[in-house]
């Protein structure tokens, strides 16, 4: 996949982008509070309305972001802060709450996806959506 970012891209198209590959994970994005990604994290979090460029109150480049199904949810979030300069963290869905994938990052993008799918749904990777209800209800 490739994410096309640049600052003019608001925060929530990126977010869908990214989720269409990959729905049981999202990705938020922070302005940096000076090197402390913890106080970052709690307080800075940019508004899914806004642009990325407020994530460094000046423009980012343009440009793609390969990301791979083996790419570690670590070396996703070095990814846009070593090429755009973007603070971002991965959350893993964990049925109705969203988690940080903090403990887990060493895991890769598939992982952590397919964990989120079993946890929210109860079925593993290559489980059929055949008798799902809520999947097929407006089949007929």
């Amino acid at each position: 996949m490739q994410l096309l970012i640049n600052g003019e891209r608001l925060v929530r198209d990126v977010q869908q982008d990214f989720s269409r590959i990959y729905p049981y994970l999202k990705i938020e994005f922070f302005r940096m509070n000076g090197l402390n990604k913890e106080l970052a994290l709690k307080q800075n979090q940019i508004r899914h309305d806004q642009q990325l460029r407020l994530a460094k109150g000046r423009d980012i480049h343009k440009g793609d972001l390969v990301i791979e199904d083996a790419m570690s949810v670590l070396d996703l979030e070095k990814a846009f802060m070593s090429k755009f300069g973007l603070l971002t963290q991965v959350f893993r869905r964990s049925g109705n709450i969203w988690l940080e994938t903090s403990i887990t990052d060493g895991w890769s993008l598939k992982q952590q996806n397919d964990l989120g799918r079993e946890i929210s749904t109860g079925k593993k990777p290559g489980d059929s959506d055949e008798n799902d209800y809520d999947l097929h209800r407006d089949a007929d």
